[in-house]
């Protein structure tokens, strides 16, 4: 049992190597890809962006301050759902536009404005034909689209989701148009034409005949693109400079990586094996939040990075009670396994209130803000989470684990005056 309580270490440290250098590097197989670090999506004010201006395309008059509102909802819908959570889009009702600033892709590498908007999808008019070239729906009328696949066969099919007024004008289209087709365009381009097989009276339409969950999957992507109120085009795409400076990053980073250097060094020097322990249970949990940006590639700004640290402290702050709760039962004659298991126990109650008043705060943050306040509470609540994870869980598994070795069981590794015998 005690051989294989010692390996436990050894595997919690080979695992935080592993993720290290995935969280760094990525993993990139064939057609297997995973984003690591060096390929993270950065904020405007790190790496820049582009701005854009969306005006109304053929469209009769001036746009509605409705129809503007809607228009920037759901672009701000497009970018939450690619993780674009530095941006800026606000509306100029004066011109009846739509103003867009975002962020550069991680592998961008042209930085062309025209190529970079595309990312945030169609921008033409949806429209629902019958045959006879007649308008029964139009984009504004869809209120969400979605692949998945069919209860019944398993097949890939699409499911609409649509607005009060879009269900009655459904309703009385599938009701005269039952064996007949009900086109699908995106301006003059037809994307799909559905033959209706019954009456759809609650809003809620399933558009099957998907050869595969790419393909269902690409249609509602573009039946959700379409849903704008009106078509529009980008117009004076251009080019905006990292707000904070083209070396901004680079001097975060080492004074991110020496602030990690100075309190791995006083948590060794003061708390000597637990200090050990700390400074492996924090690289898990800064591994464990690089690889929670990475790999969705949710967009990392400066709020963020203030998000990342703090939750850092966090981190630290744990293993320093759990250190003192052990040091303390060491001295009031506790075993060492005693004391370490006591230890733990006693301070997770500080360690658990301080970090779920935090938790709270981050889901708040992303369930109310935007932009760079959703950075910062992205990166803290993945903070607080890997904290249990690393700080609490992986920190008392390596620390029992340690405490094994004859050699480290002298009362100097753990702070104590002495140890009892077991």
């Amino acid at each position: 049992m005690k051989s294989k309580s010692k390996a436990t270490f050894w595997i919690v440290f080979a695992i935080t190597i592993a993720l290290l250098f995935v969280a760094i590097y990525g993993i990139h197989i064939g057609s297997f890809n995973l984003k690591g670090a060096n390929e993270m999506r950065f904020g405007i004010d790190i790496r820049g962006g582009v701005a854009a201006t969306y005006t109304p395309k053929d469209l009769d008059g001036t746009p509605t301050a409705e129809q503007l509102a809607k228009a920037k909802t759901i672009i701000e819908t497009r970018m939450d759902a690619q993780n674009i959570t530095d941006r800026e889009v606000t509306v100029d009702d004066a011109h009846g536009s739509v103003i867009v600033r975002f962020p550069w892709k991680s592998d961008d590498t042209n930085f062309d404005p025209q190529a970079a908007i595309k990312e945030l999808g169609e921008t033409a008019l949806l429209t629902f034909k019958d045959p006879d070239g007649n308008v029964v729906l139009e984009g504004a009328d869809v209120k969400k689209s979605y692949a998945s696949t069919s209860q019944s066969d398993g097949s890939f099919v699409v499911n609409l989701e649509l607005t009060t007024d879009g269900a009655t004008k459904f309703s009385d289209a599938t009701g005269r148009l039952v064996g007949k087709a009900i086109s699908i365009y995106m301006d003059e381009t037809e994307i799909s034409s559905p033959t209706v097989e019954t009456q759809i009276t609650d809003g809620n339409a399933i558009i099957t005949g998907q050869k595969s969950l790419k393909e269902a999957k690409a249609l509602a992507e573009k039946i959700n693109a379409g849903s704008l109120p009106f078509a529009m085009e980008a117009n004076d795409a251009q080019i905006i400079s990292p707000t904070l400076g083209r070396n901004a990053l680079k001097v975060m980073e080492e004074a991110g990586l020496l602030a990690f250097l100075l309190v791995c060094i006083f948590m060794l020097l003061y708390y000597r094996l637990p200090g050990f322990v700390a400074c492996i249970a924090l690289v898990l949990q800064v591994v464990g939040q690089l690889l929670a940006l990475s790999l969705p590639q949710f967009t990392l700004t400066l709020p963020g990075i203030a998000g990342v640290i703090l939750s850092m402290g966090m981190g630290v702050d744990a293993n320093v009670i759990i250190a003192e709760r052990i040091k303390e039962e060491l001295n009031a004659g506790k075993t060492l396994r005693s004391a370490i298991s006591l230890g733990f126990d006693r301070a997770f109650s500080a360690v658990f209130d301080g970090n779920i008043t935090t938790l709270i705060v981050a889901v708040v943050l992303i369930a109310l803000g935007s932009g760079s306040l959703l950075s910062f509470g992205y990166t803290l609540l993945t903070g607080v989470l890997m904290n249990f994870v690393s700080g609490v869980t992986a920190s008392r598994l390596m620390t029992s684990s340690l405490s094994e070795y004859k050699a480290l069981q002298k009362p100097w590794f753990y702070g104590a005056r002495r140890l009892k015998a077991e």
